[in-house]
């Protein structure tokens, strides 16, 4: 592993940021600036700790410490995702799509986690 860029986490949640963003605009104006943003910024920081962390992996502690970080963003945008489902049904086609891909990509985290901690040198 030579970059974060090879990381599977990273590469999903790149991939999924660049498919929810978009689709936060689909929310109406009111929602654009307060659901909106929220869900833009969390699934942002999905990726942007793992990136930090990686950028720290030479301290264990620190690169746990922003995957963890990473892993409550990710709960963090589920949690949005479904705030809008609940509250407007249909609007995004993919959102439980999105839904979904959030808790399996919580879960490869996770369990990237328990790697590092258990198997990181540093």
């Amino acid at each position: 592993m030579n970059s974060y860029k090879d990381l599977d986490i990273y590469k999903i949640a790149l991939d999924l940021f660049y498919q929810v963003h978009p689709a936060t605009l689909l929310l109406p104006k009111y929602e654009l600036y307060e659901l909106g943003s929220q869900l833009r910024r969390s699934s942002d920081s999905v990726v942007s700790n793992i990136i930090e962390g990686y950028g720290r992996k030479r301290y264990k502690a620190d690169f746990i410490r922003f995957l963890v970080f990473s892993h409550s963003s990710c709960l963090e945008t589920k949690g949005h995702l479904e705030k809008i489902h609940n509250l407007y049904e249909g609007l995004i086609p993919d959102n439980l799509k999105f839904i979904n891909d959030y808790d399996i990509l919580g879960a490869k985290i996770f369990n990237f986690i328990k790697y590092v901690e258990e198997n990181w040198k540093t």
